[in-house]
């Protein structure tokens, strides 16, 4: 029950943030071209003498001149490496990741699980080891008033998100080198298959 909780809600971050940031990046992009459009425009209509479209381009440059979206591009880095750190214990689960297993796939059976059993391991004590390390940095910042240039977010919440997507990604690890030693096969991505779409045959 914990874990299909623990991958829903693994799903659900990175979709979220996925979606949120396209989103807000869309918003910003109009509202870029929208302020330089509406620019334009009036200049245009001055230079023609149409006054009444001059009103309304000018009307139009102000409403965009008055949203702040200043704070956008940075949020949406930060949203891209929260997703980019989950995304990655996401990849471990569901093996997605590109790994150059040509030689491994060579060797005889019980010395190919074996190195990939090493692999599994190495990649958790990496990741934990990361993890540890940016949990150390995130507690020396957290007691500092740095703050991020646009949102003046505390830092150490944007840094929250290497020990955080580190330590899980340790955890997805373990997970897949403990159920592969208990004779499951590793995770496999088919590049092939796209959900909810299914092979139609004649």
């Amino acid at each position: 029950m914990f874990m299909r909780l623990l991958d829903r809600a693994e799903e659900a971050l990175i979709a979220f943030l996925m979606g949120a940031a396209t989103v807000i990046i869309f918003i910003a992009v109009v509202h870029r071209f929208g302020i330089g459009a509406a620019a334009d425009l009036s200049a245009w209509a001055r230079s023609h003498d149409m006054p009444w479209l001059f009103t309304a381009a000018r009307a139009l440059f102000k409403f965009f001149q008055g949203i702040n979206l200043t704070w956008a591009q940075e949020l949406c880095i930060y949203m891209f490496v929260w997703m980019a750190k989950f995304g990655a214990a996401y990849g471990v689960r569901t093996g997605i990741h590109v790994g150059v297993d040509v030689l491994v796939n060579r060797l005889p059976e019980k010395r190919r699980n074996g190195l990939l059993l090493f692999g599994l391991l190495a990649g958790a004590f990496f990741t934990a080891t990361v993890g540890t390390l940016g949990a150390t940095f995130v507690w020396e910042i957290a007691h500092t008033d740095q703050t991020s240039a646009d949102l003046e977010l505390p830092m150490w919440l944007v840094y929250l998100a290497v020990p955080a997507g580190s330590y899980l990604m340790c955890f997805r690890f373990l997970q897949v080198a403990w159920r592969f030693f208990r004779g499951a096969a590793l995770p496999h991505h088919d590049y092939a298959h796209v959900e909810g779409l299914e092979e139609v045959r004649t």
